[in-house]
């Protein structure tokens, strides 16, 4: 089912997963990467791509969370929106600068 998205965009569908769960945590997306150039090896493209989405991508919802409450802010407005749409503007980018650069 992912198989034809990331075919579409040109991404390796190994790597998609990564980029839903860099914006929620940190640790688990660090372990899923650190998997991946396991199973794929640090200089394959999937190795290459998923440690570029790690270092140009944040977790979002722990940004929010910690940074508007101990400011004490409570109404974010459209921040979770932005946030998320700059993840996913970031993980383009990541995989495309990774086929640029290395493809």
């Amino acid at each position: 089912a992912v198989r034809p998205l990331s075919d579409s965009l040109g991404v390796p569908g190994e790597v998609l997963p990564l980029g839903l769960l860099r914006p929620i945590t940190g640790a688990g997306s660090l372990a899923f990467t650190a998997d991946l150039i396991k199973a794929y090896g640090p200089d394959s493209m999937i190795g290459r791509i998923a440690s570029t989405i790690q270092g140009s991508t944040d977790t979002t919802l722990y940004v929010l969370t910690v940074y508007f409450g101990a400011v004490g802010i409570r109404k974010t407005r459209y921040a979770l929106k932005v946030g998320l749409f700059s993840d996913l503007v970031g993980f383009l980018a990541a995989v495309f600068v990774s086929l640029l650069v290395f493809g």
